[in-house]
């Protein structure tokens, strides 16, 4: 009975403990796949040992326990929850990872955010293709490259390592997947900062913004969540060729707001209203007549624009560049960034204008000649140039006359009178005029010789009667010469005091005839002359000779008698 009744003692106790390891057995199989807590027992250079009161102990790299871009801070008795992988490896140890609990616990706060559309902070830690890693505090995303900013981000390192709040787009437990994007948060952001920024908006304002493109006319400016236009003549004061002298993408500036169309919602915005107007003044500190060091800052076909100071610039009229070089360029007479010596001619600060003077600051040529040559003298010079109304002579080193075409020869009056001479030719001719103010030289070829007209002119007056020969016959007039040298017109109702002899058939090329001069045209070389007028006179001179009709000579008799006398005196 004793054997017997050990006998099931010890069958009881094999069944109990049977139980027992099987129980223990099955409940540390209930820890795999699970997130438990332990207790760090040791921390070592490169892993931590943690008991989760499990026969055996379990080492997790010490790396699962950093947080990107953060040293742990780990410490022997902390409480830590890991996750149980399995419960022994082949050194007997049991297998944890802090990550994976890291994951399970973060998987569960993410899924209830994504449900309320919250944001969650994240760190970007890697780039991938396609986009970059964000750690979610445990749970790994994926943040496309088009999901960083609203605009497109060049250098993502200052972001890198740096907690940043994120929306989820897309979660997928099952394949371990979540999509978040940054650009969201910032447009939600830009939004509310817009109608922040449309509520308080005002002209004449200061505020801050980010250079978010540049274009040749001026830069667009990132007010937080409302563009402006800074444009380029905004910029600064002082001359601004293209905004990107002055500016920079990414680049934080501080600029006034100058005029808002609410209606659709323009934002002018300025940069130089910001500083003191330089031209404010202006006509004082720079007064007319005096002499000033600037640099050529723009060269353009109508003249140089000199920078005096910064945002003060003048523009030197291509007239006003040279005493002499008056068909040039001014880019032949002046280069950008020259140092120049200019006069202020003019001041206007309503339109912001002040006319300059190169040539001021230099020797006047046109001057200097008229000091040292006079009206009359002769001189001689090679032709430089030949145009259709004339020749233009060197005179002086800077300076050309000119030869018009009328004082050319006595004779020819036409661009036959140009033939004789050629570019190069060394020629004299006589000063007819100088003018210093309009910078001209006038010169005469002719002048050096007698005008022969003068001497066939002598005795031709205004009134006198000549002996003309008809030298050609028109419908209308009968041209003649008088002492070969001198020709002239009598007009059809100039031919007779009689209206019906007033026929230009009646006469012949060659025929004399005399007529009274009308007009003298000097200039012209030319005579109007008038039978009509030189008959009425003879008629005057016929009555006043043989008397009145009351002596017994009719009136036919008289002129009959003054005709005779006339004959005669042929």
């Amino acid at each position: 009975m004793a054997h017997t009744a050990a006998h099931l003692k010890d069958k009881t106790e094999s069944a109990e403990f049977a139980a027992l390891l099987d129980g223990s057995m099955n409940s540390q199989d209930s820890f795999t796949g699970s997130v438990v807590k332990g207790t760090i027992i040791e921390v070592q250079s490169d892993a931590v040992i943690v008991d989760v009161g499990l026969k055996s102990e379990g080492r997790i790299p010490l790396r699962e326990f950093s947080m990107p871009g953060q040293d742990p801070e780990l410490r022997k008795g902390d409480e830590v929850e890991v996750f149980v992988e399995r419960m022994e490896n082949r050194d007997g140890e049991t297998v944890l990872s802090r990550e994976k609990a890291r994951r399970e616990e973060a998987w569960v706060e993410l899924e209830k955010s994504s449900e309320k559309g919250e944001r969650v902070t994240g760190i970007i830690f890697n780039r991938v293709k396609g986009g970059f890693t964000v750690d979610l505090g445990g749970a790994i995303a994926f943040l496309p490259g088009s999901q960083v900013d609203i605009r497109p981000v060049r250098d993502v390192s200052p972001l890198m390592g740096t907690p940043q709040p994120f929306l989820i787009l897309k979660m997928d437990r099952q394949r371990g997947n979540i999509v978040v994007s940054r650009r969201a948060v910032l447009e939600e952001s830009r939004e509310e900062a817009k109608s922040d920024l449309l509520d308080n908006i005002q002209e004449g304002a200061v505020v801050q913004g980010i250079v978010k493109n540049i274009t040749d006319y001026g830069a667009f400016i990132d007010l937080g969540g409302l563009d402006g236009l800074l444009h380029v003549t905004d910029i600064s004061w002082k001359r601004v060729n293209h905004p990107s002298e002055m500016l920079s993408v990414g680049q934080n500036i501080d600029v006034q707001i100058i005029r808002y169309n609410q209606e659709n919602q323009r934002i002018s915005l300025g940069m130089k209203q910001l500083e003191s107007d330089p031209w404010e003044g202006i006509d004082l500190k720079y007064p007319i007549g005096v002499k000033y060091k600037g640099r050529i800052t723009n060269i353009t076909d109508y003249g140089a624009f000199v920078e005096l100071e910064d945002g003060i610039e003048g523009l030197v009229h291509v007239s006003e560049l040279s005493w002499t070089k008056k068909n040039v360029h001014p880019g032949k007479i002046v280069s950008t960034s020259e140092e120049v010596e200019v006069m202020v001619l003019e001041v206007d600060m309503e339109k912001r204008r002040i006319s300059l003077g190169l040539k001021q600051c230099q020797e006047n040529p046109w001057e200097d000649f008229a000091n040292k040559f006079k009206v009359d003298q002769e001189i001689e010079g090679e032709i430089k140039n030949i145009t259709e109304f004339g020749l233009f002579v060197g005179v002086d080193e800077e300076i050309d006359g000119m030869v018009h075409l009328s004082d050319l020869s006595w004779e020819d009056q036409t661009e036959d009178a140009l033939k004789p001479f050629n570019k190069g030719d060394m020629v004299k001719a006589k000063i007819l005029d100088i003018d210093p103010t309009k910078e001209r030289v006038a010169l005469g070829i002719k002048q050096l010789t007698e005008d022969p007209f003068e001497g066939a002119m002598k005795g031709m007056a205004k009134g006198a009667v000549v002996t003309c020969t008809v030298s050609e016959i028109t419908p209308n007039t009968v041209e003649i010469t008088v002492n070969e040298g001198v020709t002239g017109t009598i007009k059809k109702n100039d031919l007779s005091s009689e209206r019906s002899e007033q026929r230009t058939d009646r006469f012949a090329v060659g025929e004399k005839v005399d007529a009274k001069i009308i007009t003298v045209d000097r200039k012209n070389r030319k005579l109007t002359l008038s039978i009509k007028a030189h008959e009425l006179e003879e008629n005057k001179a016929a009555l006043e000779a043989f008397g009145s009709t009351e002596s017994g000579a009719s009136l036919g008799d008289i002129l009959g008698a003054a005709l005779n006398k006339s004959d005669e005196k042929k």
